[in-house]
């Protein structure tokens, strides 16, 4: 029940994208087509589910206070902490490296539709949040954090696709010309982040 409830709070709840605006640069440059939105998400989702809990074993066995105890107990008072940003941030570069390989291979279209914004999820902040917000909310094991991760990673595909499918959509309607490219853009996504609030009020 408890991985339950974390997979829905990431998902509506505590939407990556709606709830704390992260990866919102990826979010908005590449929400115009719908098949390239779908394809950054799942290359999303991919890094933040393989991510997350590598990040996750690492944070409790190599980085917290106490956490190489299992070493020795010469080792129990060390802290490694100050660490964990740039150790986050190196496991997400290699696996964001083997995304775009394997996207580059087996998909050439969506590789070159995606162009800069598949290496950039290196950068994404929704993945890096993904990491601190395990590292803050201390999950009680490696599954829990790994469906807070998929959640978290659905979460923004929604968010993405739907922003995606929204603007395929208003090409055939009339939108004035001052509000024409980011001005529509941000209007959508402030009414889709209020919609997505009518979930905070879920409790399980």
């Amino acid at each position: 029940m408890e991985y339950v409830n974390i997979f829905v709070k990431s998902v509506f709840v505590e939407n990556m994208v709606f709830a704390f605006f992260l990866g919102m640069c990826s979010f908005l440059a590449v929400s115009k087509n719908v098949k390239t939105a779908f394809g950054l998400g799942v290359a999303v989702t991919f890094v933040l589910v393989m991510t997350l809990p590598i990040n996750y074993l690492l944070e409790n066995f190599l980085l917290k206070k106490g956490a190489l105890g299992w070493l020795s107990d010469g080792f129990a008072d060390l802290d490694l902490s100050f660490l964990s940003f740039i150790i986050f941030i190196a496991v997400i570069a290699s696996f964001t490296q083997l995304v775009e390989m394997v996207v580059e291979k087996f998909s050439p279209a969506l590789y070159a539709s995606l162009g800069i914004f598949l290496p950039l999820i290196a950068v994404n902040c929704a993945i890096l949040g993904g990491s601190l917000f395990m590292q803050e909310r201390n999950y009680a094991d490696l599954g829990e954090a790994t469906v807070f991760a998929l959640g978290s990673g659905i979460g923004w595909l929604l968010a993405i696709v739907g922003i995606a499918a929204i603007h395929e959509k208003i090409k055939y309607s009339h939108v004035p010309k001052s509000l024409q490219g980011l001005g529509i853009t941000f209007i959508i996504a402030g009414l889709m982040g209020i919609a997505f609030m009518c979930f905070m009020g879920i409790k399980l």
